[in-house]
């Protein structure tokens, strides 16, 4: 199988890829065209079919494994797919393991080490709540390290929740080093927590898309309530910590055009949500670099980003 993080301009693919989305769509002439994308466990890649007569385009639809016959071609410094032919592919074609992007780390390691991490908390409600979702709570914990981060940003494999988690709190305990202003144990639970709302707000691979749950009420406040919930049924546990902690899950996201119900008023608010903003988007620059290949062009205008980027020089 040719998997997509080995595409390469010029190269004629012939193989079975995880049809994730599949559109029908206008050229600026009027002219109807087919746009997909495409998926195995190593990324995604755009796909177009302009010839819309041609055989088997009907008998498929999104979440479907499709063969595919096209030739690599490079649209604004990404890999995209001229399809020549595609149908729906039988099912000894294509192993399902072989489409589920996952995380390059272990996730037994990743998860251990998010667990030392809680063992440091000194607060004991704030021990005792992590502890409880991420050490004693079996079905949350299958679920959390099987999720993903995000739909397509950042993060968007197996286990890439997990990994983004583990790398805030890294963030933030370096963050208390280097400024003891900072209250440790509401910082590090608090970022254990940031995002724990996204294994509501998105739905299990391969779908990996958004629930009802996440379009109308989102991971933010998602979160915050199945902490809330968890704290409602802690005996004793101080309410003036809760609406720190609280607080801290809600004003993740920095500003309120950015979805926070909340701006940072506490400083490990503020920490939070600059750990949090530094892996995503160091993150989705890695996965841009790595899907331009062995292009060392200026890779064109990226929405994410906001700017136009390319790799650094040698």
């Amino acid at each position: 199988m040719k998997f997509i993080e080995t595409f390469r301009e010029g190269m004629h693919i012939s193989d079975v890829y995880l049809c994730k989305t599949k559109q029908i769509a206008l050229t600026k002439s009027g002219k109807e065209y087919g746009s997909l994308n495409l998926q195995d466990k190593t990324g995604n890649v755009d796909a177009k079919i302009w010839e819309l007569n041609s055989p088997g385009i009907n008998e498929f639809s999104a979440m479907d494994y499709v063969f595919v016959d096209a030739d690599v071609t490079v649209f604004q410094g990404q890999y995209q797919l001229n399809v020549k032919r595609i149908r729906r592919a039988d099912e000894n074609e294509y192993h399902p393991g072989d489409y589920l992007p996952v995380t390059s780390k272990d996730v037994k390691t990743m998860h251990h080490d998010l667990v030392q991490y809680i063992t440091t908390i000194r607060n004991e409600y704030l021990r005792k709540l992590a502890a409880g979702f991420f050490m004693n709570d079996e079905a949350f914990i299958k679920e959390f390290c099987a999720h993903s981060a995000a739909k397509s940003v950042h993060h968007s494999f197996v286990g890439g929740l997990l990994e983004h988690t583990l790398s805030v709190v890294k963030m933030c305990d370096y963050f208390c080093k280097q400024y003891p202003v900072l209250n440790r144990d509401l910082l590090l639970v608090s970022a254990m927590f940031h995002d724990i709302g996204k294994t509501k707000e998105l739905s299990a691979f391969p779908e990996n898309d958004y629930t009802d749950e996440g379009q109308l009420v989102g991971h933010i406040i998602i979160g915050a309530q199945m902490v809330k919930a968890r704290i409602d049924a802690m005996p004793g546990f101080p309410k003036k910590l809760e609406n720190e902690l609280i607080h801290c899950i809600l004003a993740h996201h920095g500003e309120l055009e950015y979805g926070s119900p909340k701006k940072p008023a506490l400083i490990e608010a503020l920490a939070l949500n600059l750990a949090d903003n530094a892996d995503a988007k160091l993150e989705t620059m890695t996965e841009i670099l790595k899907g331009a290949g062995d292009n060392t062009g200026w890779l064109g205008y990226n929405r994410f980003m906001e700017s136009n980027v390319r790799k650094t020089g040698e």
